[in-house]
């Protein structure tokens, strides 16, 4: 299955995936604003993609392809979803980082988002970011999303704690 966006195509993991999965989760510059947990080995992450639940209602992952090329450039998800409310959290980010700046997430956000509330039914989409990552913010705004609260001092880097915003997007908001 392909959703597709301006730029980007939006389509399940593979296991073929697991190399760049790898080398994203390795990456200080990549993982700068993420909750990055603990390393693990190539081996393990293909392992995660072999065994992963295929895509369903309650948690849907997609590989981002720049639609030029079809060139793997990083990830998208739509989880924790629940017919009862219509909710699902979104979760971004771009690992090859020649392609950041270029449109690309907020074309995969923007597409995803779509894919939800058309699709999935969604009638609302929401999101953490880190206070101090106003790249993301600026796509996030960008497609519609609105500061709805804020964590105190839940993100810890560089020796520092930050704030997380949440943010929602309801249907019929997004831009």
């Amino acid at each position: 299955m392909f959703v597709l966006g301006d730029l980007v195509t939006l389509r399940a993991m593979e296991p073929s995936d697991a190399d760049a999965l790898w080398r994203w989760n390795h990456d200080p510059e990549v993982m700068r604003w993420m909750d990055d947990g603990y390393a693990q080995s190539l081996a393990q992450v293909r392992q995660f993609l072999q065994e992963r639940e295929r895509n369903e209602y309650t948690d849907v992952l997609f590989g981002i392809e720049t639609t030029a090329d079809a060139r793997l450039i990083g990830l998208i998800r739509l989880h924790g979803a629940e017919p009862e409310t219509g909710n699902a959290e979104l979760d971004i980010y771009l690992g090859e980082k020649d392609s950041w700046g270029r449109g690309y997430a907020t074309d995969a956000v923007r597409t995803a988002c779509r894919y939800g509330f058309d699709k999935m039914r969604l009638h609302k989409v929401t999101l953490t970011v880190v206070a101090g990552n106003d790249a993301a913010q600026h796509v996030y705004k960008k497609v519609g999303f609105v500061e709805e609260g804020r964590l105190r001092e839940v993100f810890r880097r560089d020796g520092r704690w930050h704030d997380k915003l949440t943010m929602g997007l309801l249907e019929g908001e997004l831009t």
